[in-house]
């Protein structure tokens, strides 16, 4: 119904509405580690605390239920996941999202379920969008244009109230109201979504994911024999995670020093762990051209190599 859509400039402004409407300046929110920055940004800047919970590497990225439960109290005002992940990219099975729906039931919390990466999965995976699993638990999902259809700069985001049970009463009238504090996404480019959703051929993102799969795995291959460093094989989305083996090196203090060292030294770019609350990782974009990838991945072998132990 339209009144559970509420667009918005690009996802980054759907998460900031999203986060505002649901917690106030004192309250807390959980949120992922490793997760997107943007996340820690919106909340701080509203003076809400923010949460970590953790995700498991060794269990593709899955959220540590027990440590997520622990963090919360009678101040906690929402929980967020990102699925599929940026940076993880990882996607969670229906299982392991109802085993978090089921804490937001026990506690009465909201979840704020980011979905920029919706449906972007690789061979083998298959993308269960939250709301589906639940008739209790109030859910804003969160999408976009930018991801799966590679136009980012559209800046055309949306938020969807899933609310069977009208917990979001204020909630939806506090969406409507942010979303009248500044000019929102270009109402021409607003005027191509139909298009999009009903034109744009079938074969169109199985095409993609299996190219960004393509891509991810000549990471996964090529890394995967470098000294030092552990590659968590990708799900989905447009990331691949790298763990450091710090002491397998010589002079490398930590992920961000790994980071600089590589730039001026090989020209490669990459992100550190820390951009995302995980410390002892790199973040590596799948999305560039094949012979830009097996370029940049000979340059970080060889880096690693010159610095190995």
């Amino acid at each position: 119904m339209s009144e559970d859509v509420v667009m918005a400039s690009g996802c980054s402004g759907a998460v900031e509405m999203a986060i505002g409407v649901l917690c106030s300046e004192g309250q807390n929110i959980l949120l992922p580690r490793p997760g997107f920055c943007l996340y820690n940004t919106v909340a701080g800047s509203r003076n809400i605390e923010t949460r970590l919970y953790n995700l498991v590497a060794e269990k593709n990225w899955e959220v540590d239920i027990e440590h997520m439960e622990s963090l919360i109290d009678s101040n906690t005002a929402a929980i967020l996941i990102n699925n599929p992940s940026n940076p993880c990219g990882s996607n969670f099975t229906k299982a392991h999202l109802r085993a978090i729906l089921a804490v937001c039931d026990r506690h009465k919390i909201p979840l704020i379920s980011d979905e920029i990466y919706a449906d972007m999965v690789f061979s083998g995976q298959v993308f269960t969008p939250t709301a589906t699993l639940t008739s209790t638990v109030p859910i804003l999902t969160l999408g976009g244009l930018a991801k799966q259809w590679l136009i980012p700069g559209w800046r055309i985001g949306w938020i969807l109230v899933n609310d069977r049970n009208n917990a979001f009463a204020q909630v939806r009238q506090g969406l409507f109201a942010l979303s009248t504090l500044i000019n929102g996404p270009c109402a021409p480019i607003q005027a191509a979504i139909p298009r999009i959703f009903d034109d744009v051929p079938e074969s169109y993102l199985p095409a993609l994911n299996k190219q960004l799969e393509a891509h991810a795995r000549i990471l996964e291959s090529e890394l995967g024999k470098a000294p030092g460093i552990e590659v968590i094989s990708p799900q989905g989305a447009m990331y691949v995670m790298v763990k450091l083996d710090l002491q397998a090196f010589v002079d490398i203090a930590d992920d961000a020093d790994f980071c600089h060292k590589l730039k001026w030294e090989e020209n490669v770019e990459i992100l550190p762990g820390e951009c995302f609350a995980y410390p002892g990782t790199v973040r590596l974009v799948i999305t560039p051209p094949k012979d830009k990838l097996h370029s940049a991945t000979e340059r970080i072998a060889a880096f690693c190599r010159r610095h190995h132990i």
